[in-house]
């Protein structure tokens, strides 16, 4: 139940009118699931770039929302500006940031240029990873000639649009609608003022590289092939763009870098490549500054990589990798390194306290207290993340035992596997409060008409499937963590193996636990097919967690009585 998220960055063709840029943005906050994190206004360019992030639904809703009111407020007949443009909403990308593949992103892209063209009439051309034709991948070529051309291309087969009418209307002209990777805007600082120097390791590493020059490798005349076009060196960092520049604010010069492909070039493959050719010409990087935000996979692949090159265990706290990645490549050099204004996740936390947010004793308290909830299915969950966290636990410590050093890598992916198990039953813990608030506020709906009596009739059974579906989550939860628990008594650190029994003791009354919140729910639906389905299930999966217990225990007993 991890959190999809993708970001959506549009560029409205107003930059100067705050009040028409206020008008369009409170649309986008109009929508529950959204965060609106940056409003950028030209004036020069009349020009506002918007960002904003939430689940993918709503994003696209927002989107919808925001180009529709821009369409309502912006005259494109009258628009002047130094920026290519075409539209008054002139492009809307969506772009991944968690859990989400870029193949769904492009599907709902797809469907939110279709919206936009059927709905408000707008002539809508899909560019980048959304592109249907391989010639509209590049922005720059669906706005070839910008909106003054925009009547006459209109009018050729070659240039109809890929969703809504092939028509001019002057006041809106036409929307660019894309799909693309997350853009990371990255600065490494050197030891050194020189922006030539900065700019040689620049050159060095930049997909494009440097022209190709006859005799002098600096100032030698450019070469030229057959057909008269500059021969270029292309430098070793695959979708990346890069200059180098000094910055009297910290006195020192950076290789300014965008990673436009975060997947060919990760973050912190970047930083070790740049690293790596400023050695070679004498230089030093000495730290890096991120401008902007980062999705939290980008610090996090980082901070594993740095613990693998210190043969060290990833199945630790998520805050601890975060710190090892802004150690490692110098994040906080020249100011904090503050997560939760850098990395998307953070800054889009709900704020509302959530059980797990609580001490150990403020949640006992909690349970104890008058209230329904939390009840016996968050119990269960905390007890399958108690249980993965001692798996995990012995894990980490063979990972680090000494004289076990060649064996750190193995003990280091059970140890991730443990901590994954563990963070999902913790986000189930939760889950499994909310799953018996919404049968409450179904309970609540009015029933005066047989429609309201319908609607509330269907709510109350959605809300009891899902109350059942959770807990049978937890259930299949706490049994795979099991695994680690068996994989830890069998070969983990045998001074811990007494934790992986207790572990597997722990993950077995989750599964118990969430069973009965299973057979309690399913008696109150209707659906006697699914009710049937899901129980024999859950009693299979009982039985199975039963006797891989007994192994466990079994195992555990015999290396302690050794």
């Amino acid at each position: 139940m991890e959190q999809r998220l993708i970001e959506c960055v549009p560029n409205f063709s107003e930059g100067n009118d705050m009040a028409i840029i206020k008008q369009i943005t409170d649309q986008i906050e109009s929508v529950d699931g959204v965060k609106l994190l940056d409003v950028d206004p030209g004036k020069a360019t009349n020009r506002t770039v918007v960002t904003f992030v939430g689940t993918p639904e709503e994003v696209c809703e927002a989107a919808f929302r925001a180009t529709k009111k821009a369409k309502e407020l912006i005259d494109m007949s009258k628009h002047h500006g130094a920026h290519p443009r075409f539209g008054a909403t002139d492009v809307l990308p969506l772009i991944p940031v968690a859990n989400i593949t870029m193949e769904e992103v492009v599907a709902y892209a797809h469907k939110l240029a279709k919206r936009i063209g059927d709905e408000l009439d707008y002539p809508v051309y899909c560019y980048e990873n959304a592109a249907f034709d391989e010639k509209r991948r590049n922005l720059a070529y669906c706005r070839s000639g910008e909106y003054e051309a925009l009547p006459e291309k209109l009018t050729k087969p070659e240039w109809k649009p890929d969703f809504g009418p092939a028509k001019f209307v002057a006041e809106t002209g036409a929307i660019a609608v894309g799909a693309r990777n997350f853009l990371i805007a990255v600065n490494f600082n050197l030891n050194t003022t020189s922006t030539r120097r900065a700019n040689a390791v620049a050159f060095d590493v930049r997909e494009k590289g440097r022209p190709v020059r006859e005799g002098n490798p600096v100032t030698g005349k450019k070469k030229l092939d057959e057909n008269g076009k500059e021969i270029w060196t292309p430098g070793t960092l695959k979708g990346t763009k890069a200059i180098g520049w000094f910055i009297d604010e910290y006195g020192v010069a950076q290789v300014s870098m965008n990673i436009t492909d975060i997947n060919q070039t990760p973050l912190h493959v970047a930083f070790e490549e740049v690293k790596r050719k400023a050695d070679a010409r004498g230089l030093r990087v000495t730290g890096t500054e991120i401008v902007g935000l980062v999705p939290a996979s980008v610090i996090m692949d980082a901070g594993k990589y740095f613990l693998a090159k210190q043969q060290r265990s990833a199945g630790i706290a998520d805050e601890e990798i975060i710190k090892i990645a802004i150690k490692s490549m110098g994040l906080d050099e020249l100011y904090p390194f503050e997560p939760n204004k850098k990395i998307v996740e953070e800054m889009i936390k709900d704020e509302k306290k959530q059980l797990i947010d609580l001490t150990v004793t403020g949640f006992a308290i909690e349970t104890a207290s008058e209230s329904p909830a939390p009840g016996g299915g968050s119990i269960a969950a905390y007890m399958g993340a108690l249980g993965a966290a001692l798996g995990t636990m012995v894990a980490n410590l063979s990972a680090h035992k000494p004289g076990w050093d060649d064996r750190w890598e193995e003990y280091s992916k059970v140890a991730e596997q443990g901590k994954s198990y563990m963070d999902q039953l913790l986000r189930m813990v939760d889950e499994d409060t909310n799953a018996f608030n919404k049968i409450m506020d179904a309970l609540s709906l009015p029933k005066k008409t047989d429609e309201e009596k319908n609607a509330r009739k269907k709510a109350i059974q959605d809300a009891t499937r899902y109350a059942t579906e959770v807990p049978y989550k937890t259930m299949l939860l706490c049994y795979d963590s099991m695994q680690v628990m068996l994989e830890m008594a069998k070969k983990g650190n045998p001074n811990s193996v007494s934790d992986a029994g207790v572990g597997a003791l722990a993950a077995r009354s989750g599964v118990y636990g969430a069973y009965l919140n299973v057979c309690i729910n399913a008696k109150g639906l209707e659906d006697q097919k699914f009710a049937s389905e899901i129980l024999e299930n859950a009693n299979g999966l009982l039985t199975k967690t039963i006797c891989l217990e007994q192994e466990i225990l079994r195992i555990v007993m015999e290396i302690i009585n050794k």
